[in-house]
């Protein structure tokens, strides 16, 4: 019998590059702050530039220690690809319950064998950041640019008003998730201080021909 694959949740989010890490850090303390079971100290957390306030996880260490690295890594991996223009990427989050695996008929009793733990995958979140730049700070909109700083500002404008509106969306969509979503939660069966390991991995990252204010290819 195939297992059954877990609830996969897709979720978007769109930044410029000067606030991309700090975005993509909320997104993931918000899924952790629902998700991570074990005691926490939770705060609250400003995003700098956004007039926006969501729950952050400053312990234990470990968990913001990996939301940090992953969110750098997602950056690093972006701001290579973000000279032509808009770019997509996505980072995936996964939690796992440990089962014990079943003994085979070599690994089991004929053999005298023991199964061990498997982990099994029961809940994954896949978020997809968009990169974009105003029009004004594109390559063939210079000229705009050099001559006031008037359209820089509305596009500013633009780009900051869209990053609130995706973020708060985003957030709102992982508490409907949550609060809807639970019969899928596995019990807990272990004495662990984590019942549920947890994993956070970069996808592929994707060039865009987009700019604020203009056409998505």
């Amino acid at each position: 019998m195939e297992p059954r694959k877990p609830p996969e949740y897709v979720l978007e989010v769109f930044a410029d590059s000067q606030s991309v890490k700090e975005i993509v850090k909320a997104v993931l303390h918000t899924i952790f702050f629902h998700r991570y079971f074990p005691s926490i100290r939770p705060s609250l957390h400003e995003i700098p530039s956004l007039d926006i306030i969501l729950p952050h996880i400053a312990d234990p260490p470990e968990v913001e220690t990996l939301i940090e690295a992953k969110a750098s890594a997602l950056v690093h991996q972006l701001q290579s690809m973000t000279a032509n223009g808009g770019v997509r990427g996505q980072i995936a989050v996964r939690f796992f319950e440990k089962k014990r695996r079943r003994s085979g008929w070599f690994g089991g009793g004929m053999m005298g064998g023991r199964g061990g733990d498997e982990e099994s995958c029961w809940e994954e979140w896949l978020l997809e950041v968009t990169i974009a730049t105003p029009k004004t700070e594109s390559g063939r909109d210079q000229q705009v640019l050099s001559q006031g700083g008037a359209n820089h500002i509305v596009e500013r404008s633009k780009v900051r008003r869209a990053m609130e509106s995706s973020l708060q969306k985003t957030a709102m969509k992982i508490v409907n998730i949550v609060n809807r979503d639970r019969d899928h939660i596995p019990p807990i069966t272990t004495s662990d201080q984590n019942p549920f390991p947890y994993q956070i991995t970069l996808g592929q990252q994707e060039t865009r021909g987009a700019r604020f204010g203009g056409a998505w290819a």
